[in-house]
């Protein structure tokens, strides 16, 4: 009983917190630099139950209009990737998904996304983490959740830490961390290049991911 309401209690903390994450304006009333140029949306699904966690980069246009994490090509490149339907990814007792930066963060001169926000991770992110303490699995999307999560696992490049894969999963405990490059159509001559992801790593991946849904 007494476990039962303590997880109640954690689970109320974590959506207040939520809560207040969503209603975040830092980078618009404190930013760090420029402001963001447009009405902050933060998008997030932080869970006090779900195993696994997807630290992502930041949300993009169609995300921004939808409010829900990874609704285009790259969440259906993901979803491929971990083996799952969509119903399961948007189940969050089975997913928690945290980007590095709540908001879409504008596109650069060649209409490229600009990098998340530096405002986020150090207002948020030790907080939200504190409060999923279940995790056991976390998916470090790209440079930003890799040097965030990883620490000195990281390598020199995102190529060198993605390869390295296999002796960064034995590294760890409890807590397993896995690097992935970014779903985006923008890295499909990234995947060709370098044909041992698919041949090797996803396997791996999806027996684990299908491991803790089951």
């Amino acid at each position: 009983m007494g476990a039962s309401v303590a997880r109640r209690e954690a689970g109320d903390e974590l959506a207040t917190l939520t809560a207040q994450v969503r209603a975040c304006r830092i980078c618009v009333e404190a930013p760090l630099g420029r402001p963001l140029p447009h009405e902050p949306r933060p998008v997030l699904v932080p869970s006090p139950t779900a195993r696994i966690l997807i630290a992502s980069q930041a949300p993009g246009t169609r995300v921004h209009l939808s409010g829900v994490p990874f609704t285009d090509a790259s969440g259906d490149r993901l979803r491929s990737w971990l083996g799952v339907s969509s119903a399961e990814f948007y189940d969050p007792s089975r997913f928690a998904i945290v980007p590095m930066g709540f908001c879409f963060p504008g596109q650069d001169a060649k209409g490229g996304d600009l990098p998340p926000r530096r405002e986020c991770a150090p207002a948020w992110r030790g907080q939200l983490m504190e409060l999923m303490p279940q995790l056991d699995l976390i998916l470090t999307i790209g440079l930003y959740a890799q040097k965030w999560h990883m620490g000195s696992l990281r390598q020199g490049s995102l190529t060198d830490t993605v390869k390295s894969w296999r002796g960064i999963w034995e590294t760890q405990s409890p807590v397993k961390v896995l690097p992935l490059p970014h779903p985006s159509w923008r890295n499909t001559g990234w995947l060709k290049r370098n044909t041992w992801f698919e041949t090797e790593l996803l396997p791996f991946l999806q027996a684990e991911i299908r491991r803790r849904l089951e």
